[in-house]
């Protein structure tokens, strides 16, 4: 089985990517390949996670992701950079098991003339502007919904729900529903202007489109990414076909991740 060991830059995790790649180097069955992987390890938190997704993200049919975490636990990472050993003995006995969660498709559209960009997401995009009230109307599946007015807006999968989507108020989805969630960021609502003022989960058969009232100044997030030195005309955002596949070794359940990263040993107070 070819694996590739995708790691960050500190020294723990540059450690322990080092540690692994001997332990695969030594296995029977196991070889390093960053080029055409059939796993791909990070090594690092749930940031470099994100980082190794985009790195293959022209891969994830073909490739399953395992995640060492070499700080605080992360969401996406259920190894611990004590584990080594351990990780490449479920490698060794690997029979294909995965589990798998959705992804966001993102078109954007340019008022220069250009060709439109193609992105996909694993966590969630934003749209704001560089300064002041973002102004933008937003279609569900090609009608009309509202005029918004606030900071922006953050469009999040189910597992990305956990991430920014909460910090805003957004709800927590289970990636079992194959959906998008958008929330709002301080959006202005008083007897002039007015919007849902709630989250809003759309199902995979329809699409969210955001046409800013001004092209200019806006910066779209997507991950660790961003773009915004080009005026955009409109957002398209749906679920994509596509999804992310981790090996299932001991892959833990979302909602336990949810509770171990949000609620963790309060619940073992008296």
């Amino acid at each position: 089985m070819k694996i590739a060991i995708y790691s960050n830059d500190g020294e723990t995790s540059s450690r322990i990517a080092s540690e692994l790649s001997k332990e695969i180097e030594k296995a029977k069955d196991l070889e390093i390949d960053e080029l055409n992987p059939e796993i791909v390890i990070s090594v690092g938190g749930d940031g470099t996670l994100l980082s190794a997704f985009h790195h293959y993200d022209d891969l994830t049919d073909k490739i399953r992701f395992v995640g060492i975490h070499t700080g605080h636990l992360g969401f996406y990472t259920d190894w611990r950079d004590t584990e080594v050993t351990q990780l490449v003995e479920s490698l060794k006995r690997d029979n294909g098991q995965s589990v798998s969660y959705p992804l966001l498709d993102i078109e954007v559209d340019y008022a220069d003339g250009g060709l439109p960009d193609y992105m996909i997401a694993l966590n969630e995009a934003t749209f704001k502007k560089l300064f002041g009230t973002m102004v933008a109307k937003v279609y569900i599946k090609g009608e009309l919904f509202e005029n918004f007015r606030g900071d922006g807006l953050c469009i999040s999968t189910p597992t990305g729900s956990t991430a920014y989507n909460k910090s805003v108020g957004g709800a927590i989805i289970s990636p079992k529903f194959n959906s998008i969630q958008v929330a709002e960021m301080a959006s202005i609502n008083n007897r002039v202007f007015r919007t849902i003022g709630s989250p809003i989960i759309i199902p995979p058969t329809e699409s969210i489109t955001i046409v800013p009232e001004v092209s200019l100044h806006n910066i779209l997030t997507y991950d660790q990414l961003l773009i915004k030195d080009r005026p955009i005309k409109s957002i398209k955002f749906k679920i994509s076909k596509r999804r992310i596949y981790f090996a299932k070794y001991r892959h833990t359940h979302f909602w336990q991740r949810v509770s171990n990263s949000f609620i963790g040993d309060t619940l073992n107070d008296d």
